[in-house]
């Protein structure tokens, strides 16, 4: 964007030299680059407006500052508006209405960046495709991401996250989708919804922002299915399992590395990969393969597009640490993708045993106690080699478990470091182990636990 696109769309005024435009836009001083526009946002925990210096020495073209700052000296490039995190937003608006991508929105309580990153790696094949940086599908991530967008993209493909109510018809008014996804919907963000219905109902706001003839893609055995359906004048094609539905997965059975799907309304059945395991991951590739069909695409294309996929950080990545097999899940979790996740580790091969590493659900509310204990109840069901949880509320599950006469292994800790001493002595070569919880447990460090480990053991032999 030029400067003066710049000023125009924030409604600032530029003191200092007005720099001639910008490649990029940044709230976050250590990821500048040279000739990017600098946005100084004030958090809960920061102020921008500490690192602006920090962001002009890093060669930020310019910065975006409150009307109030004082700034490093006259010469700065300095975009004073009245709100900076307004101006972001309407920076971002003014740069989408000068773009005309067919734009994709995506929510729902889980599964939004996996399936937003199977569409965008199917269609970036075959046209120039934008997408959510990261999960960034907030009201600071959402801008940021369209402002990220090439010229020339054919598709924008973009998250659309809320812990609040009203929150997605907020940025479906900057978005303003074409498409829509919703993605399984649970009880997730309880502690603001109260219910899931209350959940279901804002979801459906990105289906009352699409035009009549916009197109919405859904999960026909999703218990919301029928009220989502209603909450839209776009075309709607379903996608199911258990149900009728435009797409349908005949065949996924969990030992096969592919799916079959019929298009019901060509009678046409193909094989796609399974490119993540879990029966929950199955929906997700169909709606992503409903959105490509949509887009065009025959069946060989979306193939090859799935091949290029990669899960995000965190999302059932796998490794293997001296021989035993590590699933970190840990990015997010509640109680709907919890389930599914330990579905999906029962029916992971393993040579071993198979250890839980579990930790709080957080954002649940008043739902929170019942919702951990309910899952201690459903782990006692299976035969695992043994529990450690991190946190207070994932401390239930572990009291629930040992309350259902269960002889397993169990552990409460207050850390993930203590749940990682705990668990490496118990250890085989074989065993597999799975990280999930609430990001900030910060499960991820049991990995480091477990590799130091071994990087002990190679020391100690002289290796």
């Amino acid at each position: 964007m030029t400067a003066e696109q710049a000023a125009a769309w924030s409604g600032g005024t530029w003191s200092g030299k007005s720099p001639a435009g910008f490649d990029a836009v940044s709230t976050d001083s250590r990821t500048v680059v040279p000739g990017a526009l600098y946005v100084a946002i004030k958090g809960e925990r920061f102020d921008g407006h500490d690192f602006v210096e920090t962001a002009l020495a890093a060669g930020a073209g310019g910065a975006v500052v409150a009307g109030t700052y004082a700034g490093p000296g006259p010469e700065a490039n300095l975009l004073r508006v009245a709100d900076t995190r307004r101006a972001l937003r309407d920076l971002a608006a003014g740069y989408r209405a000068t773009v005309s991508p067919r734009t994709i929105g995506i929510t729902g309580s889980v599964g939004k960046s996996t399936v937003k990153e199977m569409i965008a790696a199917i269609l970036d094949r075959h046209h120039v495709t934008a997408s959510t940086c990261g999960n960034w599908n907030n009201d600071i991530g959402l801008p940021l991401s369209l402002l990220a967008m090439a010229p020339d993209a054919a598709y924008g493909v973009f998250e659309v996250g809320s812990n609040h109510p009203g929150e997605i018809a907020d940025l479906c008014s900057l978005l303003r989708p074409d498409w829509g996804v919703v993605t399984n919907i649970g009880p997730a963000h309880l502690e603001f919804f109260g219910s899931e219905a209350a959940v279901a109902q804002e979801k459906g706001e990105l289906l009352a922002a699409l035009p009549a003839d916009g197109v919405a893609f859904l999960d026909a055995d999703g218990a919301f299915y029928d009220a989502l359906r209603g909450r839209t004048a776009a075309r709607v094609v379903s996608v199911a399992l258990d149900r009728p539905a435009d797409l349908i997965a005949v065949d996924c059975n969990a030992a096969r590395d592919a799916v079959v799907i019929e298009d019901r309304r060509s009678g046409e059945r193909v094989e796609l990969p399974r490119v993540l395991p879990g029966t929950h991951q199955v929906r997700n590739l169909l709606l992503a393969a409903a959105v490509a069909c949509e887009a065009g695409l025959a069946w060989g294309e979306i193939r090859d597009g799935l091949a290029t996929f990669e899960p995000m950080p965190m999302r059932w990545t796998c490794r293997e640490i001296d021989g035993i097999q590590v699933v970190n899940d840990a990015y997010n979790a509640n109680p709907v993708s919890m389930q599914a996740a330990l579905q999906t580790f029962l029916e992971t091969p393993v040579t071993g045993r198979r250890w839980l590493v579990l930790g709080d659900m957080l954002e649940l509310g008043d739902a929170a106690a019942e919702a951990h204990a309910v899952l201690g109840r459903r782990i006692a069901e299976n035969d695992w080699a043994g529990l450690v949880t991190v946190g207070d509320l994932a401390s239930g599950i572990a009291a629930a478990t040992r309350r259902t006469g269960s002889t397993m292994e169990s552990a409460a800790c207050a850390t993930a470091e203590e749940a990682g001493a705990w668990l490496l002595p118990r250890l085989s070569v074989g065993d597999a182990v799975l990280l999930k919880g609430s990001r900030g447990m910060h499960l991820e460090t049991v990995i480091d636990v477990v590799e130091n480990a071994g990087e002990g053991k190679a020391d100690a032999s002289g290796t």
